[in-house]
């Protein structure tokens, strides 16, 4: 959405994204891109070439940049946000607007209100998602608009986020804070804990998933992502949030009393506790569907993966994009091998390669879209068959009939013409009340030309239709 296409030349809303070259920061420079946006990077340690793969300018010249810009977009570290908002916001041109995308939001929203001009409209943002997500459709990006101050822009995003597919939650920054202070808090906190307790006991993770169940290895999985993001990002998460300590002391005193119970062979107040909890949750009912609909998805994925050795499928790298389309040769617990199809440009060593993948980094292609890769990617095979239909059929029902046929790119007619056809006698043929139709079909490259020819025939001939003499021809 561009909402004042008069004020640049191109007709695009400017957007600079400070702490662009960053991994949140390079995901909204995409999106933004993807919505028509003019998008501006800036990263304090200068990666012009993270702008350069972007495709998008880097501003070398910051000061001269910020007031060319209908919307600045602050994405630094919590410990750098009001300090950058500080800087910038003094120099933004009015009608322009400042957000934030900040894990909290007291201070970042004080910050604007405090150093943003008055023509200046500021927002607080926060998308609760990380880089690694493939699209914002299903996400929740909470909006944090300040009275008279966010009129005009904070429609704007809210439509902006909504229409990619987001859930706008609207708040204050104190709400905010407090709420995240458990949603993110005390989670991240948690699973942190749960991974410097296993560091502790020196527990063997890989030979524990050999004795697995559904829900340890859903833990693992969540710990696991935690673990391996940045450190210094969950530490600011931590420490910059002013309730997340009242959070931890309540936390590590329920940890203690529930130890002491333990301890202690107190069934009965073991009991108490647990129910209590259960009760104050008041979503158990659901929450075991949704996690038992996590875990089966899990296993549905994984066994038609397992009853697809053998056949064609294809899967989608979940953080690069990439495509990967073979014949599953194996599966482990853990990965796939694939016999890679050799696609349209493809090197000769390519064909028959084998490729082996992980099975945590992939998501199943659907039949539709892997039959487009297929359409797109492989090089295909041309056939006319050129036929005499029954008097009075439709060639265009005969034509849907052929469509059918899966291992088919396309079909079309080619010709229609008055039929004839041979009288057994050499050279002679003679006209009959019939129509003569061509149809051209193109057969996907990884199916047997000959056999898919034959299945049509077939089908053709099934239907009444009369095969013309040396009608077949393959074009290359």
């Amino acid at each position: 959405m561009n909402p004042d296409p008069e004020k640049t030349s191109s007709g695009k809303t400017k957007v600079l994204i400070l702490g662009g070259t960053g991994e949140m920061g390079q995901w909204f420079t995409r999106f933004f891109k993807e919505r028509g946006y003019e998008v501006t990077v800036w990263g304090k340690g200068g990666k012009v070439e993270v702008a350069r793969k972007l495709n998008v300018p880097f501003a070398s010249d910051l000061d001269a940049t910020i007031p060319e810009n209908d919307i600045v977009i602050v994405s630094v570290p919590i410990n750098a946000t009001e300090e950058t908002i500080a800087e910038v916001a003094p120099k933004m041109k009015a009608g322009s607007l400042l957000m934030d995308f900040t894990s909290i939001k007291v201070k970042p929203v004080e910050a604007m209100q405090r150093f943003a001009p008055a023509g200046v409209e500021i927002l607080g943002t926060h998308p609760m998602f990380g880089p690694t997500i493939p699209t914002i459709r299903g996400q929740t990006v909470i909006l944090v608009p300040v009275k008279e101050r966010s009129e005009k822009w904070f429609p704007v995003m809210r439509q902006l986020f909504e229409e990619g597919g987001a859930h706008v939650e609207i708040t204050t920054a104190a709400e905010h804070d407090r709420l995240v202070s458990v949603v993110q808090g005390l989670t991240h906190f948690a699973y942190i804990s749960i991974g410097t307790t296993i560091d502790r006991l020196d527990f063997d993770i890989k030979k524990s998933r050999k004795f697995v169940s559904p829900v340890y290895s859903i833990m693992l999985d969540f710990v696991g992502r935690i673990l391996g993001q940045n450190p210094y990002l969950y530490a600011l998460i931590q420490m910059e949030n002013p309730g997340v300590l009242e959070v931890h002391e309540a936390f590590i005193e329920e940890c203690e009393e529930l130890s002491g119970l333990v301890r202690a062979h107190d069934e009965e107040g073991f009991v108490r506790k647990m129910k209590a909890a259960a009760r104050k949750y008041d979503d158990t009912a659901h929450a075991l569907r949704r996690s038992d609909k996590l875990i089966n998805s899990r296993i549905t994925e994984y066994e038609t993966i397992l009853n697809s050795v053998g056949k064609v499928c294809g899967f989608s790298h979940v953080y690069s994009g990439k495509i990967h389309v073979g014949t599953v040769e194996k599966v482990g617990p853990n990965e796939v091998i694939l016999t890679k199809l050799a696609s349209k440009g493809s090197a000769p060593h390519i064909k028959n390669k084998f490729i082996k993948l992980k099975l945590e980094n992939l998501r199943l292609l659907s039949e539709s879209e892997l039959r487009e890769w297929r359409k797109e990617n492989l090089v295909h095979s041309v056939r006319d068959i050129s036929v005499l239909i029954p008097e009075g059929a439709d060639p265009e029902i005969v034509l849907g009939a052929v469509k059918t046929n899966k291992h088919l790119v396309a079909c079309q007619i080619s010709d229609i013409y008055s039929g004839t056809e041979g009288t057994g006698s050499k050279n002679k043929i003679r006209e009959t009340g019939r129509l003569g139709v061509t149809y051209r079909i193109t057969i996907f490259g990884d199916c047997h030309t000959g056999s898919v020819d034959a299945e049509v025939t077939a089908l053709l001939c099934g239907l009444g239709c009369r095969v013309r003499e040396k009608n077949l021809k393959l074009k290359e």
